[in-house]
């Protein structure tokens, strides 16, 4: 048994403790919004956050998050209450074919907590999540936007 905190609901799991916390979260929990990509750790689809810290969850043992807050991007915010880079995001018009966003927005929310004024170099460095239509411009400015900086590439 895995016990885990998923967007404040607690769940007691029936799972392998290697099994990939993306998987539990789609799977077994059955929020779909976090997506597969690459299963390797390299496009950032699969990003949430454990804690504060933004994991890539297809190459995260279900085990070694146990006992830690998991946020999916389901509770980033509400249609009711949208967190500002959702809001911006759509402002912006930010997604393409949309597939990444769940990831990026996860990504770089959790940027922000620790960097909520960045230069327009530093967020470039910071974004490592893959957007196959390279919708990069559309997001450094909504970045700006949500954030409030009035230079934006």
């Amino acid at each position: 048994m895995v016990s885990l905190t998923i967007n404040g609901e607690q769940h007691n799991l029936d799972v392998p403790d290697d099994m990939p916390l993306l998987w539990v979260i789609r799977d077994v929990v059955g929020l779909t919004g976090t997506k597969f990509g690459c299963g390797v750790s390299q496009c950032g689809c699969c990003t949430v956050h454990v804690g504060d810290a933004a994991v890539r969850s297809c190459v995260t043992p279900v085990g070694s998050v146990a006992g830690k807050p998991i946020t999916t991007i389901e509770a980033l915010g509400t249609p009711q209450n949208l967190h500002p880079l959702q809001q911006a995001w759509i402002d912006e018009e930010v997604p393409q074919c949309g597939y990444c966003q769940s990831g990026q927005l996860m990504a770089i929310s959790a940027f922000l907590k620790k960097n909520p004024h960045p230069t327009d170099d530093e967020l470039a460095k910071a974004i490592s999540n893959i957007c196959r239509c390279g919708t990069y411009g559309r997001i450094r400015r909504a970045v700006a936007r949500a954030t409030g900086a009035e230079h934006a590439s």
